[in-house]
């Protein structure tokens, strides 16, 4: 199971109070509240059940406050590390305490979470903001402890044994100098390994470099392909889910194709041509798998790996390990130092705006296909008509992805948890309407969900960005969306009338969308057309901004989409007085087929006035999988089964996509992600309180 243990809120006038320090091999009594795991499903997103499953956890949740919260013991962290401890908490302690030394001689230094992952692969410390460097320059391998590392390391011991080895023949007439050397160098690849987690690139490091110990000190000649394939063997046989990451295609591909155009070949070639090679096959071998996995590649990465592979694989990562292993602290401070000029250039590098290329999600056939149009171009120059390669590339980058029609309308609604993200497509037009919540300091729906959305459906322009409202399930996500899409305009009720303590900290600059070229408050004046679909605001007025006290989610900017095909009402969340209003200020204007349902489907919305003037022949509820609001509220339900009108929710369905095509007459095309998405591990909800599509 995986828990997450959270601060306590005691009662009002008091301090929250953290979480206690948890050491590996501590027992504790706590009370939890568990359930399956369940992700966000959206295409092109992360699959959160498919990476459970891969680590066997079966469920997740969270630590309740409870006075019977307790360690089941008395005993010092010392103590419990000789009671009853497995060879794996062992192995535990020594990670948590390289953690907790390196953290310690490191504080307050910019790269020292960097370190710590060299040392012991824990990256979850890296912010988000370094990780978008490394991700820019196509060095993220090299953050983690990658096969390059760990073979480093075991030559350098191999090395040095080798030559003490040799130097007493009574150590040699009793095993042979080679022989030891292998021993030391297998065994010190075997504890990096553990050190680092066992993780897939660490597992296939340590099983090729097996087999070629073995093939070394039987003397029989052995094949890196062969020691690859073997690798390849016992990887699957620990962990058949392992096929499920990103990083067990991405690991075997890259020594693949390094192996592909270095291996068999006749002739030798200077170091740094073989390097430079080594480096355009891995960028090229993996380009098929890098945009099928996350439909971006960094086309400067090798330029960036040229020195920083050397740099840190050579220098940073053995000073640190030295670091590490001895009680001084200057040693880790002078690889620190190193590192941080190794960032210099990779900074410059991330910060040019052509650095990543980006392309669509592309067909599982086509990419197949550029799997061997970039094995023919790698090949070597005697195997003829090479160039057809690009032939067999060009279906994966030119066959785009469909789009609307003029005078269609697709509006997808994303799966964000606890929030409204909308995604509207016309021809030649996009607009997203809401940016889901935040989930912590470096992460919200925008950078995780939304912006993965537009760039695996191919869609690199952002026409406008409307945020509702202010709150920050809504509005989470705004920040990396301007960043990422630089939208022509910001349509949005935040304004400066709203009191700064109601503002999210993206918010809280006005005009905040830096990026955009115009930032506009919205009112009901406000409508347009784009090919041939009109978009109308129809709340809130010029005046309500005026209101004292006037709650942020009754200035939410009302959005209805018409269509030839059929009309959508976006609610945002707006209550019962704003409803009334409505109602009687515009009624013609809410009749629409689909009713993005109010504030989620709380009590405070949804009035049966309010739902007889939509009349919608589909109610959404986009909602949080067991959020703790409890939304929707069952009354609410009940109002839309008693009207018999159709009601799909996000936490069930997904993401829900509506096709408004010109002939639809007011019943778009429904698809539910987990619907057209379902695997072996997807997580599908019963749902017994609710007439669910």
């Amino acid at each position: 199971i995986s828990l997450n243990w959270y601060k306590s809120f005691p009662r009002k006038g008091q301090e929250s109070i953290p979480p206690p320090a948890l050491i590996p091999g501590e027992q504790w009594q706590i009370t939890v509240r568990l359930r399956r795991p369940h992700g966000n499903a959206n295409p092109h997103g992360f699959d959160f059940e498919a990476y459970a499953l891969e680590r066997n956890i079966r469920a997740t949740g969270y630590v309740r406050q409870a006075n019977t919260n307790a360690r089941a013991n008395a005993r010092t962290s010392a103590e419990i590390a000789v009671n009853k401890a497995s060879p794996w908490l062992y192995i535990d302690r020594v990670r948590h305490y390289i953690r907790e030394r390196m953290q310690q001689a490191l504080v307050d230094k910019p790269y020292g979470a960097v370190l710590v992952a060299l040392a012991i692969g824990e990256q979850s410390a890296i912010p988000d903001a370094q990780w978008k460097t490394f991700w820019r320059t196509g060095v993220g391998h090299l953050v983690s402890i990658s096969g390059l590392h760990i073979t480093m390391v075991a030559s350098l011991v191999y090395w040095l044994m080798f030559r003490l080895w040799a130097r007493v023949p009574q150590l040699v007439a009793r095993v042979p100098a080679q022989r030891a050397a292998i021993l030391f160098g297998l065994f010190i690849a075997f504890a990096y390994t553990l050190i680092a987690g066992f993780s897939v690139p660490t597992q296939r490091t340590f099983f090729m470099l097996c087999a070629m110990a073995v093939a070394m000190w039987s003397g029989k000649p052995s094949s890196f392909s062969g020691a690859l394939l073997g690798a390849l063997f016992f990887v699957i046989l620990i962990d058949p889910w392992a096929v499920t990451a990103a990083g067990f295609w991405l690991s075997f591909g890259a020594v693949a194709a390094i192996l592909y155009v270095t291996a068999y070949r006749v002739g030798r070639e200077h170091g740094v041509i073989g390097a430079a090679r080594a480096q355009v096959a891995v960028t090229a071998g993996l380009l098929p798998l890098t945009l099928a996995l996350f439909q971006e590649v960094s086309i400067i990465s090798p330029v960036a790996n040229a020195f920083a592979i050397p740099a840190i694989s050579l220098i940073v990562v053995p000073l640190t390990l030295i670091g590490v292993m001895l009680p001084f602290d200057f040693v880790l401070h002078f690889a620190h130092w190193l590192l941080s000029l190794v960032m210099l250039p990779l900074d410059y590098l991330a910060s040019l705006p052509n650095a990543v290329w980006q392309s669509h999600a592309p067909v599982l056939w086509t990419t197949v296909l550029a799997v061997f149009g970039t094995a023919l171009l790698l090949a070597p120059r005697g195997v003829p008509a090479r160039w057809w390669g690009l032939a067999l590339i060009a279906p994966m980058l030119l066959l785009t992805p469909k789009g609307p029609k003029a005078g269609e309308l697709w509006v997808t609604l994303l799966d964000v948890g606890q929030g409204l993200a909308t995604v509207v497509r016309t021809e030649n037009h996009v607009l997203v309407y809401d940016t889901g919540p935040s989930f912590g300091p470096d992460a919200d729906a925008g950078s995780r969900i939304i912006v993965p959305y537009l760039r695996g459906e191919g869609l690199r322009k952002l026409d406008a960005l409307v945020i509702s409202h202010a709150d920050e399930d809504h509005s989470g996500g705004a920040r990396a969306i301007v960043d990422a899409r630089a939208p022509e305009w910001v349509l949005t009720s935040v304004n400066k009338n709203v009191p700064d303590k109601a503002l999210p900290d993206v918010l809280k600059t006005v005009p905040y969308a830096v990026n955009a070229r115009e930032w506009l408050r919205c009112d009901n004046t406000d409508a347009w057309k784009w090919d041939g679909v009109v978009f109308e605001i129809l709340h809130p007025l010029a005046t309500d901004y005026e209101a004292e006290r006037i709650k942020t989610n009754n200035v939410g900017c009302v959005l209805k989409i018409t269509a030839p095909g059929g009309s959508i009402l976006m609610t945002a969340d707006i209550e019962k007085p704003v409803e009334a209003v409505l109602i009687a200020r515009a009624a013609d204007a809410l009749v629409a087929d689909v009713l993005v349902v109010p504030h989620h489907g709380s009590k405070t919305s949804s009035t049966e006035a309010f739902i007889d003037a939509v009349s919608p022949k589909l109610a959404i509820i986009p909602v949080g999988y067991r959020n703790r609001f409890r939304h929707p509220h069952p009354d609410v339900l009940g109002r839309y089964v008693e009207r018999n009108i159709p009601i799909m929710r996000s936490d069930y369905a997904g993401a829900i996509t509506l096709k408004f095509i010109n002939d639809s007459k007011g019943t778009p095309n429904v698809s539910k992600y987990r619907d057209t998405y379902r695997r072996y591990w997807t997580n599908l909800p019963e749902d017994n309180a609710s007439p669910v599509e």
